[in-house]
């Protein structure tokens, strides 16, 4: 399984409309494929999801690593990808999205060498699953519009972003949990609130009748203290995005009790750091979701994959292909009602993107 060449590549599609959150938004998918071919022309792809506003990492810079990562690449054998992985791990410092692309360019070929989907490398059954769907910050009719879409298409699950207008956003809330009756809500607030005024929040919900599932992000991503008030007193599971991009993160959330649940993104951990942020959460009851950026049916379909095999995600989060337009946007294990089943996956992610 010795490598023989590696491309980088832009990966952009348009998207249905602009995919807005707290901190800012997407206008359109503007990421990076990482292709690499072994000497018997086996390929593996990976896919660096860049979110700037999130993250402060570039398409230029993640580019340029994959480029020297990929030319270090050249003549490796990858038959023992662990220990290869963690050997180009230091590489990437400050740009996961990078460091995800590489890993699973190399777990696709891997896999695909093997003649074995990628969930098998995480696990002996692939559990079925079905992601929520997000509802951007705009407008009340948007919401109420977006809602009534998905509930009807067979959603049960709506994220809702909140926090650039407190009091439109409690309207928003409402509207969704008018428009899909029973289905369950999630807040993601991505660092606009502290803990008092989430709690205001909160209760302005509760008072309506609606008590979120689950509060993700609230705070600012090193307000650890204001974290572990919300988990103290909002009574409900409180998770954490921003603030834990990492093991290390992880390890100091979940020791001094700040979280309850933890969303894990490849594209801030990487696949093998994002595993043991599993074993870790699994060991200190914490519950799980499994989240993506800006990404397209390749990570997604990746993602869905990694969830899957290890059997243990909640929630699940891998939305962002319906948001999408164009051949990116399909994933062949994802439905319409927004179900994954790998259970017949093909060798690998079973996701070839086709970039000219």
């Amino acid at each position: 399984m010795i490598v023989k060449t590696f491309q980088v590549l832009p990966l952009r599609a348009p998207l249905v409309s602009p995919f807005r959150i707290a901190t800012g938004q997407h206008d359109e998918l503007d990421n990076v494929l990482f292709r690499i071919e072994l000497e018997d022309g086996m390929p593996g792809f990976g896919e660096a999801a860049v979110a700037s506003h999130i993250t402060g990492e570039t398409v230029a810079q993640t580019m340029a690593n994959l480029k020297e990562a990929g030319t270090a690449l050249i003549g490796e054998d990858i038959s023992d990808f662990r220990s290869l992985l963690y050997s180009f791990k230091e590489k990437f410092d400050g740009n996961h999205a990078a460091l995800a692309a590489f890993e699973m360019a190399v777990l696709d070929a891997f896999s695909r060498a093997m003649k074995v989907p990628l969930w098998r490398l995480f696990g002996e059954k692939a559990v079925k699953m079905s992601t929520d769907i997000t509802v951007v910050i705009g407008s009340l009719p948007e919401a109420g519009a977006a809602a009534k879409d998905f509930f009807h298409r067979g959603f049960r699950s709506f994220k809702i972003k909140v926090g650039r207008e407190p009091e439109l956003d409690i309207e928003r809330v409402l509207m969704v949990a008018r428009c899909a009756p029973k289905a369950a809500i999630i807040i993601d607030a991505n660092q606009a609130f502290t803990a008092t005024s989430m709690l205001k929040f909160l209760k302005e919900l509760k008072a309506k009748g609606v008590i979120p599932r689950l509060l993700e992000q609230p705070v600012k991503k090193d307000d650890w203290d204001g974290l572990a008030r919300l988990t103290r007193s909002a009574g409900i599971l409180v998770c954490a995005d921003e603030s834990v991009g990492s093991l290390k993160a992880a390890v100091f959330a979940l020791q001094r009790g700040a979280v309850n649940a933890v969303n894990i993104k490849l594209m801030k951990s990487g696949f093998l750091e994002g595993e043991e942020i599993v074993r870790l959460a699994r060991a200190k009851g914490a519950r799980l979701m499994i989240g993506a950026m800006m990404e397209s049916s390749l990570a997604i379909t990746a993602a869905a994959h990694f969830a899957a095999g290890l059997g243990v995600f909640e929630f699940i989060d891998l939305d962002t292909t319906f948001f999408i337009k164009g051949s990116l946007a399909r994933s062949p294990y994802l439905n319409a009602r927004g179900a994954f089943d790998l259970s017949k996956a093909r060798p690998g992610i079973g996701v070839q993107p086709h970039v000219r």
